[in-house]
Parts: C-alpha cells; sequence; structure tokens
C-alpha cells in the first residue's frame, strides 16, 4: 500500500527543489498573516478601549455635574438665609429707633444677640453712616468704614455681599460672608446698616460625607468653602498651596493630573459653574481610576474574543491546507501508482476509504468555517437582550425604590421572556453544532417584527431615526423560525441606520403585503447601495476600515432566509435602498 509517506518522497525526488522551498513560503506567509492579525486585535483593542473611555467620561461628567449642582444649591440656600436675616432686621424698630437716637443700645444689642443665637449667624452688627458700631451681637476689633463693601452698598441703599477673612483672638483664621442691608428712618438716604455674618466653618461642618473633593473659589483665586481641609484658603489661580496638576483635555474633557496626597485622586475629571449670585465658582473633581479600569477591563475581553475567534480561524484553515496537502499528495501518487492499479486493488480500495473520510472531514470543516461566520450575528443577537435585560433591571430597581411593585413585576416579566429568548438562541447554536437545526414551525410574522422593532428601539432613538411600522390586524403566520427570522429583521434594521449615519433625514419603514407570498420590506432613506450584485457576499461591507461590522450580516440573512425556502433581494429605490424578504405562508398541513 502506498501511503502520505510513501507519496511525499516520490513528490520529492519528482519535484525537489518544490519540496525545499513550499514550506519556507508557507511559514513566510503564515507568519505575515499573524503579524497582521495581532496588528488588527491591537487596533480593535483600542478603539473599544477608547469608546468605553469615552462613555464613562460622559457619565462620570453627568454626575458630577449633579453633585455639584446640590453642594451649589446648599451652599446658595445656606447663605441666601443671612441675607434675608439682614432685610428683615433693618425694618426692626428697635434698629430704626436707635438710628434715630430714640432707642436703647442695649436693647439693640439685646435683639442681635438673641437673634444670631436662634440663627448661627456668626455676628450681626448695626452701624450708621460715619460707620460706628451702635449695637453689635459680640465683641468684634474690626470696626466697619462705611467706604468699604459691602456696608457701602447698604448705605447708598443696595443690598451689599461679600467674602472676607479674619484672624481670630486664638490666632485661627475665620473665612466670613458678609451681607449688609440698608436701614432708612425715613424718607431719602439710608441712615445705617445691618451687617450680617456667617461663618464657613461651620457649614462646612455639616457637609454630608464624599469621597469627591468639592470646592468653591473666591474672585480673588481662594479656595473659600471645601470639604478638603487643606485645600481651604490655597490660591487655585496662582497654585500657591494648590495641588500641583497637568492638564489633558479627553474628548471634550477636561482631565488633571494631580500630585495632591492621599486624600485627591491621582488623576480627575475636572468640572466647574459659576454662581454669580454669591459671588463664587464651584468646581469638584472626580476621581477617573474606576472609568479607566472599566475600559482596560472591556478592551481586554474583546481583545480575548477577538483572539479565541481568530484562533479558531487558524484553526480551521491550518486543517483545510493539511488536508488540501494531504488530497494532492495522495492524487500524485495515485497518478504514479496507476501501473500497479491490477495488483494492488486491495490497497487502492484503502486509499479510496481513505480519500471519503477525508472529504467528509472537509465538509465538517466548511460547517465549522460557517459556524465561525454565524458567531458575529449570535454574539449580536445575544447582546440585544442582555442589554434589554439591563435596562430593565435598572427600571425595576428605581420602580421598587419608587414603591411601584407593579411597574417592576412587569419589567421582571420582561427579563424572564428576554431570557427565555436567549436560552433559545444559545440552543439553536448547539443544535446547529451538533448537525441539528430549529425545526421549522408556524410563526406569527408580525410579532416577529414587533420584536425586532422593540430590540432596535433604542439604537434608533440614540441615532436620532424614525420608523414607520403599522402591523394589520391580524396575525400573519409564516414557515419559518421565530429565532432566526428575528435575527433577519434586526439586521436590516441596523443595517439601515448605519446606511444613513450622518445623514439629517433618517426614516425607515417597514410594509408587509399578503398576496401569493408574504412579502416584508425594509426601506431607508440612505444613500442606497453602491454594488447590489454583492451586497449578500460574505465579508463584504460598505463601512469604513475601524467600523463595526464584518459584512456578515446580510450573508447570514440570506441563508437563513433561504432555509425557510424565501428569498431575500436588495434594490435601490427613490431616495434610499429597499431589501424585501418573501416567506411562504404556514400550511396546516404541515403541522399534521
Amino acid at each position: 500500500m502506498a501511503g502520505p509517506t510513501d507519496a511525499r518522497s516520490l513528490n520529492r525526488v519528482v519535484n525537489p527543489g518544490a519540496s525545499f522551498y513550499a514550506p519556507l513560503m508557507v511559514k513566510s506567509l503564515r507568519s505575515k498573516w499573524v503579524l497582521a492579525f495581532i496588528i488588527l486585535v491591537a487596533a480593535f483593542s483600542a478603539g473599544v478601549w477608547a469608546l468605553s473611555w469615552q462613555s464613562a467620561l460622559k457619565g462620570l461628567e453627568e454626575r458630577g455635574r449633579t453633585d455639584l449642582t446640590l453642594a451649589s444649591d446648599r451652599l446658595t440656600r445656606h447663605l441666601l438665609r443671612y441675607r434675608e436675616l439682614a432685610v428683615l432686621l433693618a425694618e426692626h424698630p428697635d434698629l430704626v429707633a436707635l438710628l434715630k437716637g430714640q432707642g436703647v443700645a442695649r436693647e439693640a444689642t439685646a435683639l442681635l444677640r438673641s437673634t444670631a443665637d436662634k440663627t448661627g449667624a456668626q455676628s450681626i452688627t448695626l452701624v450708621d453712616r460715619d460707620g460706628r458700631i451702635l449695637a453689635v451681637s459680640e465683641t468684634s476689633p474690626d470696626l466697619r468704614n462705611p467706604e468699604q463693601e459691602p456696608v457701602y452698598r447698604a448705605l447708598t441703599g443696595a443690598l451689599g455681599a461679600t467674602n472676607t477673612t479674619r484672624v481670630a483672638e486664638n490666632g485661627l483664621t475665620r473665612r466670613l460672608f458678609t451681607f449688609a442691608a440698608p436701614v432708612y428712618t425715613g424718607r431719602g438716604r439710608a441712615q445705617g446698616a445691618v451687617v450680617a455674618e456667617v461663618d464657613i466653618w461651620l457649614f462646612e461642618q455639616n457637609w454630608p460625607t464624599t469621597a469627591t473633593a468639592i470646592y468653591f473659589v473666591n474672585d480673588r483665586g481662594q479656595v473659600f468653602v471645601t470639604n478638603r481641609s487643606e485645600l481651604v484658603l490655597t490660591d487655585r489661580f496662582g497654585d500657591e498651596g494648590f495641588p500641583s496638576h497637568n492638564l489633558q483635555r479627553w474628548f471634550g474633557h477636561d482631565v488633571w493630573t494631580l500630585d495632591g496626597g492621599p486624600y485627591l485622586p491621582g488623576q480627575a475629571l475636572h468640572l466647574a459653574v459659576d454662581l454669580p449670585v454669591i459671588g463664587l465658582t464651584g468646581e469638584i473633581l472626580l476621581d477617573t481610576a474606576p472609568a479607566i479600569r472599566v475600559a482596560t477591563m472591556q478592551a481586554a475581553v474583546a481583545a480575548a474574543v477577538f483572539l479565541v475567534f481568530g484562533a479558531a480561524l487558524l484553526v480551521l484553515a491550518e486543517r483545510r491546507r493539511a488536508l488540501s496537502e494531504r488530497l494532492a499528495v495522495e492524487a500524485a501518487a495515485n497518478a504514479r501508482l496507476e501501473a500497479r492499479v491490477a495488483q494492488r486493488t486491495q490497497a487502492l480500495s484503502e486509499a479510496n476509504d481513505e480519500l471519503r473520510q477525508a472529504q467528509a472531514d472537509l465538509v465538517q470543516a466548511g460547517k465549522l468555517s460557517a459556524l465561525g461566520q454565524m458567531s458575529a450575528g449570535i454574539s449580536h443577537e445575544l447582546n440585544q437582550p442582555l442589554m434589554a435585560i439591563r435596562s430593565f433591571a435598572d427600571n425595576g430597581t428605581e420602580f421598587l425604590k419608587r414603591g411601584n411593585a407593579e411597574k417592576a413585576g412587569t419589567n421582571l416579566d420582561r427579563i424572564s421572556e428576554l431570557a427565555g429568548r436567549m436560552d433559545r438562541i444559545i440552543k439553536n447554536l448547539r443544535a446547529f453544532a451538533r448537525n441539528e437545526s430549529e425545526p421549522l414551525g408556524k410563526v406569527d410574522i408580525v410579532q416577529v417584527i414587533d420584536a425586532s422593532v422593540e430590540l432596535s428601539n433604542s439604537r434608533l432613538r440614540a441615532d436620532g431615526v424614525s420608523l414607520d411600522w403599522t402591523p394589520p390586524p391580524h396575525p400573519v403566520f409564516a414557515r419559518g423560525g421565530e429565532v432566526r427570522l428575528g435575527q433577519v429583521f434586526v439586521n436590516l434594521i441596523n443595517n439601515a441606520a448605519d446606511a444613513m449615519v450622518g445623514q439629517d433625514e433618517k426614516h425607515i419603514a417597514i410594509d408587509l403585503v399578503e398576496d401569493g407570498r408574504i412579502a416584508v420590506s425594509v426601506r431607508d432613506s440612505g444613500p442606497g447601495i453602491a454594488d447590489p450584485d454583492k451586497i449578500f457576499e460574505p465579508f463584504y461591507s460598505t463601512k469604513q476600515v475601524g467600523d463595526e461590522g464584518m459584512g456578515l450580516g446580510l450573508s447570514i440573512s440570506y441563508g437563513l432566509v433561504q432555509s425557510f425556502g424565501g428569498d431575500i433581494r436588495g434594490r435601490n429605490a427613490n431616495g434610499g435602498a429597499v431589501f424585501t424578504v418573501e416567506l411562504e405562508y404556514w400550511s396546516e398541513e404541515e403541522g399534521k
């Protein structure tokens, strides 16, 4: 019997040059493909990392804007209470009488002390137009000058406000926010002012505990209010005492690299908001480390998936190459051994058996290759219910927090339905691998289209795409598989949305016509099909390099529709492309 070894020996004898150089050429070509694939994986993971990092920064900014707004509102409401206090005291009869020279200073002082004790003000002072203190809630070495703000504004009839620092008797520096309101004793100019001061330190002691650094800067560049004691009165603009930082711009966001000690993040997203009512600027530093970890993890997962997919393709290609070499060697050996056919009938029969087995292996390898092509569509189909389950779970949690158990239960039912659908998809994938397939059955095509539209709604809304679909009032039963038909229509809707990226007008219309066969058309307002003859070929795509998709969606859809005995066509229409899926009606005879 002439085995593979004998055939290879004959081949080396006949063509020694080819036997020497061929392995080197194959090895060189294989190395180039492996290198190109590694570069592609690196570029793909970098793109995933960038998209994840951009998404994480956007979410971090939304949360930070909310936290900064809440802190700003809380500070503003706290400070404006003392402005209103000064306005109310400016009309008190005891203070007005004292300015007229008719009141008693002791009574006015008692009033101011009582009010300061009840409101938490640092001090409340009554001054006349010459800057003399007529009554004060506490002894203060700072005799206010009417030429200075905010008293000067109050004596001219306006509301005054400012922020100052003062060294107390114990040597500590107090940060005071001052409001002044005019006091009128009759017609004409204000004869005095009520000055209310509030100590910022007391506000900071009641600040809710948070790991995020928030601070408010005055017009002199000082950090005047903050939940980080190490930042108090540091110079934000001049960087004196303020943590050193380098600014980077990521997707329109300010990201600081900080050197601020253990209580500030090493890298943070910086946000700011102006507060003209109190004359401060609110700023927040949000730690970006969790966002970077998430982006890195997602990029690693994407690279791992890509590598596994590529390894599977490489194994299949290697098996096909080995099989081709084996068939070629055996063919050469058989050509050389034709003269010995009569004497080696038994050996030839055994060789034919091996050839049939090799052909069966080639068929199985082709099936595995098809399974590799289908994996892109299957993973895409599984990702959609996963995202929907996450959305329904988040909404259900929110409804439970609000006490709306009925809507939370509805979301749980939807999650159960989506989990069941994912189970069917996985069963179909296992069945395909075992040379089994989803049995054809009675499918309501209206329900399948409804489900496909529902799965695509979130993506269409995000891209600003309008969808026109008016289902008939009755079910329309077709011959096919529910899960695979759903995949076909999801692919068509997503391809239509992809075709309209960058356009101002984005519209998709789905129509169902009941005639000799069921015809479902998906029409978009995109640029149309560049080459309709190649649209269903595997790996054919009009997308730019780096975009999502490998050109398998329409090819997979074509195969699925053909397996149902149907047909799918693509053509250009006025103002876009139209894909039409034709299916056979379900016959009740088939169900018997």
